[in-house]
Formats: C-alpha cells, sequence, structure tokens
C-alpha cells in the first residue's frame, strides 16, 4: 500500500508541476561552414551542465538538459587545435583553460554571448550580448514556451563591418571599443557608470544598427532582453536567415515592461590604449532586422537605459538585471513562492479526495 500510495502521490505531483519547472533543454546547432567549439559557463550558484565545452561539426546539433533556476551564458569559440589529449586553444572565444572543456573559465573577448537565467516557475530571461564584442552571428529561440518568446540575435557578419580600431584577430573577430580603448566612457564604469552618464557611443550605435535585438553597451537593456515562460531554446551559430517564428518581431516588445535602469554586465577585460574619446567614425552600412525577413538599415540606432510605466518595476539600482547575469532574479523569486504556495494547497486537497481510494487499495 505505501507502494501506491507513493505512485499515485509522485503522479499527482507530476501533473501540478508547473510548465517550466523541470528546466530547460538547450540545442546547439551549428550552421558555419566550418567546425566551432561552444563553451558554457555556468553563473555563480548555478551547477555545471553536462559539458562546459565541446566540438561541433559543421551541420551538427547537441542538446543539454539545465535544471530549473540554472543562469550562465554560452558562446563559440573558432580556430581551434586540440590535439589527441584535448589540449589546445582558440584563436577566439579562448577559455584559456587548455582544453576542449572549459572548466569553469568563461570567453576571452570578443566573443558573442547568449545569457540565460531560468526561472524558477517562472519566466526565463535571455539575451544576445555584444558587449564583450563579437565573433560570429548568433541567434536564440524559444520553443514550445508562452509569452512573447521573441527570438534574437546577431545575423550580421560584423566582421566585414567592423571598423579597422575595433578589429582583432586579423579580421576573425570586432572588439567591443571598452576593450579597445579601456576608457571609462566607453566601458561605463568610474563617472561614468550609471544610465545618465554612460550613453551610447557611434561604436555601440553601429553594433546596434547591425543587430538591433543585441546588447550593444553595458546599459543598452531596454531593447535588449527578453522572457519566455516553459521553453526549450535554439542556440544557432552562423544562421542562414531567421525562423518563421520570428516573423512576430514587429509586434513584440522586450522585458522593459516598467521603470527600468539597470547595467548588462559583461565579462571583457580593460586594456590600456588610446583614449578614443577624441575619436570618431561615421558609420552607415547595413543591419539585419531579425523579423520578417531581413531588412536593412543605416547606422545610428542609439540604446540606453530606458525608462517606462508598466506594471512591474525593475529595481531603480539594476539589481534585477545583475541578477541576470549573476544567477538571480528579484521577479522569478516572487513568483516562485506563490507558485510554490498554490501548488502546495492544491496537492493537500488533492491527497484528502485520493486517501480512501489509497486505504482502500
Amino acid at each position: 500500500m505505501n507502494y501506491i500510495s507513493s505512485l499515485t502521490l509522485s503522479f499527482l505531483l507530476l501533473l501540478l508541476t508547473p510548465q517550466g519547472a523541470l528546466g530547460a533543454s538547450f540545442t546547439f546547432s551549428n550552421r558555419c561552414d566550418y567546425t566551432i567549439w561552444p563553451g558554457i559557463l555556468a553563473n555563480a550558484g548555478s551547477p555545471k551542465l553536462e559539458s562546459t565545452g565541446f566540438e561541433l561539426a559543421e551541420g551538427s546539433t547537441r542538446s543539454f538538459q539545465a535544471p530549473t533556476g540554472w543562469s550562465g551564458r554560452f558562446w563559440a569559440r573558432t580556430g581551434c587545435t586540440f590535439d589527441d589529449s584535448g589540449s589546445g586553444s582558440c584563436r577566439t572565444g579562448d577559455c584559456g583553460s587548455g582544453l576542449v572543456e572549459c572548466n569553469g573559465l568563461g570567453a576571452a573577448p570578443p566573443a558573442t554571448l547568449a545569457e540565460f537565467t531560468l526561472g524558477t516557475g517562472g519566466q526565463d530571461f535571455y539575451d544576445v550580448s555584444l558587449v564583450d564584442g563579437y565573433n560570429l552571428p548568433m541567434v536564440v529561440e524559444g520553443s514550445g514556451g508562452s509569452g512573447s518568446c521573441t527570438t534574437t540575435g546577431c545575423i550580421t557578419d560584423l566582421n566585414q563591418q567592423c571598423p579597422a580600431e575595433l578589429k582583432a584577430v586579423e579580421g576573425s573577430a570586432c572588439r567591443s571599443a571598452c576593450e579597445a580603448f579601456g576608457s571609462p566612457e566607453y566601458c561605463c564604469s568610474g563617472a561614468f557608470n550609471t544610465p545618465a552618464t554612460c550613453r551610447p557611443s557611434v561604436y555601440s550605435e553601429m553594433f546596434k544598427a547591425a543587430c538591433p535585438r543585441s546588447y550593444s553597451y553595458a546599459y543598452d537593456d531596454a531593447s535588449s532582453t527578453f522572457t519566455c515562460t516553459g521553453a526549450d531554446y535554439i542556440v544557432t551559430f552562423c544562421p542562414s536567415s531567421p525562423s518563421q517564428k520570428s516573423a512576430s518581431y514587429s509586434s513584440t516588445t522586450p522585458v522593459n515592461d516598467g521603470q527600468t535602469t539597470g547595467q548588462e554586465a559583461g565579462t571583457g577585460t580593460e586594456v590600456s590604449g588610446s583614449d578614443g574619446g577624441g575619436s570618431g567614425v561615421e558609420y552607415s552600412g547595413t543591419g539585419s532586422d531579425i523579423g520578417s525577413g531581413i531588412g536593412a538599415g543605416s547606422g545610428g540606432v542609439g540604446g540606453g537605459g530606458g525608462t517606462g510605466q508598466g506594471g512591474q518595476a525593475m529595481l531603480a539600482d539594476g539589481s534585477w538585471l545583475a541578477g541576470l547575469a549573476m544567477g538571480g532574479s528579484h521577479r522569478t523569486a516572487a513568483s516562485s513562492s506563490f507558485c510554490g504556495a498554490s501548488m502546495a494547497v492544491v496537492v493537500s486537497s488533492l491527497l484528502l479526495v485520493v486517501s480512501p481510494f489509497v486505504n482502500y487499495l
């Protein structure tokens, strides 16, 4: 009878578990015409996934399961050379481990990043970031979820449009202005560490014009962070074109449903170099809009920490967005508590109903 009772309880809990409470699967798809080596870095407090770095041949895919509440980032390493023992290095996105596995180390910039925080019974938050620079095109799509679930990323080859002063690795990557020049106004540091004082630069505007949905600089959260509930995710490297699902771009909005001001956390290291504050470049090029087809645009789309009046308020000190990068979320914590309490009440009620049946058996 105890065995039957355990089965009954397990079945009830399975039925009552909210969609997304079991985590999400991440599928990595390589559409580049060369092999890449994706890297995975879990944020502090999140467990390691099945792998922290692996080889992904042209045209192949690989999937991993992540538990609820997991947060971290993904990127692609390119131009890697590894020997039979798995030792080696990569030209772009190298994590410095000297191995195929990154073992808790992040990408050396420049590298295109996909960042996630999976909700605990609530919304997932995700973005594609160019704050640490760019090495190849990347798109993130949600599958099977509810909510806006907007496709985001950058399908433009920024290496072809990269200004000479930002080019890296013989044109195989494009640095951020922060990494290239190391000055506070580009890094949003020191006296420039607020949305009011750190504004889009000509370089971040170039990135934003080419990739409207991606983070272009530290306070670009208003147009670059997206949400979905109960989804699995596909991370595609070198996508040839957006999927049909992304045709809803014009009617969707990023997670800017309240007073917003936050800082997107990057891992770029400040390097010494000439101060770029006095110099600039005029940029006019084609930009890609991950929407209904690929739209052309010319530079000068500004980002920035915007403000709005919505149903929920992001903390004024930007702590929610910092939580996204560090593995926590004030919003998901609140929704998790409510869902947990509701589940407990429902399970208790159902157990009262099925108890006579279990005792009879």
